[in-house]
């Protein structure tokens, strides 16, 4: 433990300072041999030395790490724990790392957890949105038989190539995001300030005007001077799209929704497999029971036919079958990846077999992503010049038949 403390020496003169030592007891001990006197003496409270208090009971069980965050912990325990580091010591080191007071809260809540005999597993499960059941598992199984070090080490790939699939993804459809952001605000600009001009202009020269200009511009004069609906009708569509992504119900609705399109719903897909066969392939290599394994693997998806598909592998392997059978009567999962599946039955390194399934799944889902991005642009592209189209031409018609009459 570290103490500071305030001592006077033979001299009158005051000090104060830090120690380390085992107790309060042997730091008074040792200052008394120097000739101090101590006057104030109390254990320094810090990230190495964690100690009850009111912030570590109040610890919030829903703090998340961001998935970079959660490579670093993971590279970082492998790494502190191959070299011979204790866990305590390695978590106290990592912890020095993070500024946000709620991340270092949670790691000072599983170092007093782990002080007082709980096991690391068990204390990774109070924080279900970093630690997923998964994790647990594999940390739990290191624990079992003291491989923790190499399952760090396992962690560690498998959270990075997560990292790196979503990075792919966001990386993907920033463009397209863009592209509709610019498109937008183009649809606004029109809206509010070119098209109330050109309104004031027909009005003084009194000329008729087709259906579709006549209809452009009631829909300009309503933005214009019914803006708050307009804006409140804005806010309610965005808090229904916040709503779809971040609620469980939306969730299941955006992707079965997306499961339904052509290109997308093979990529959503080919993605949820992978991330299946890469959390069963981290589970089984961690010597976790294949039920067990399918029943922590649930939790990738909701979509009702993945979960139909793990309810036929968790009866096909309660009924003395074998995985790869399972997944051929799905008619979901493509033959090669059922034959390399049976191929790691035979071979006894099904764990492997399905990591292998993984990063082939991966590099078709990266290249599909591709696809989808290059279908994405130009569609974008084709509605956003329909739309400035018809604004054009709806207001240069007008024109062009008062230049004829002329």
């Amino acid at each position: 433990m570290i103490v500071t403390y305030e001592a006077v020496d033979e001299k009158g003169q005051s000090q104060s300072a830090t120690m380390e030592t085992s107790d309060v007891r042997s730091a008074i001990d040792t200052l008394r041999s120097k000739n101090l006197t101590v006057t104030h003496i109390e254990e320094k409270l810090s990230l190495d030395h964690p100690t009850q208090s009111a912030s570590d009971t109040a610890v919030d069980k829903n703090v998340a790490l961001s998935i970079k965050q959660l490579v670093m912990l993971t590279r970082q325990m492998a790494m502190l724990l191959t070299a011979g580091s204790g866990i305590v010591q390695a978590l106290q080191t990592i912890a020095r790392q993070f500024t946000k007071e709620s991340h270092v809260r949670m790691i000072r809540h599983i170092i007093m957890d782990l002080e007082e005999g709980t096991t690391l597993a068990d204390s990774l499960r109070h924080f279900p949105r970093t630690f997923d059941s998964g994790y647990c598992a594999v940390v739990s199984a290191g624990e079992a038989t003291a491989t923790l070090s190499p399952m760090f080490e396992r962690l560690s790939k498998i959270v990075g190539k997560r990292r790196a699939m979503r990075n792919k993804v966001v990386g993907a459809t920033a463009y397209p995001a863009l592209l509709t952001m610019l498109s937008s605000c183009i649809v606004m600009v029109l809206m509010f300030f070119v098209l109330p001009r050109f309104n004031e202009m027909f009005k003084n020269l009194g000329v008729d005007l087709p259906v579709t200009t006549e209809a452009l511009l009631a829909t300009a004069k309503f933005a214009t001077t019914q803006w708050y609906v307009v804006l409140g009708a804005a806010a309610i569509v965005t808090g229904g799209i916040v709503a779809l992504v971040t609620t469980e119900g939306g969730k299941r609705l955006l992707l079965k929704t997306a499961m339904r399109l052509p290109v997308v719903g093979r990529l959503m897909s080919g993605l949820i497999q992978g991330e299946t066969f890469r959390v069963l392939g981290m589970l089984v290599g961690a010597r976790v029971g294949i039920l067990e394994a399918i029943g922590l693997v649930r939790g990738v998806t909701f979509h009702h036919s993945y979960q139909q598909l793990y309810e036929a592998m968790e009866l096909e392997i309660t009924s003395g079958g074998n995985l790869s059978r399972a997944l051929e009567s799905s008619g979901m999962v493509a033959p090669y990846i059922c034959q390399a599946v049976r191929t790691g039955e035979e071979s006894g390194q099904l764990g492997e077999a399905m990591t292998y399934v993984a990063d082939i799944l991966d590099e078709d889902n990266t290249e599909l992503l591709g696809t989808v991005t290059k279908l994405l642009e130009p569609l974008i592209l084709i509605v956003m010049g329909v739309v400035v189209g018809f604004v054009a031409i709806s207001l240069f018609m007008p024109m062009f038949d008062m230049t004829s009459a002329l």
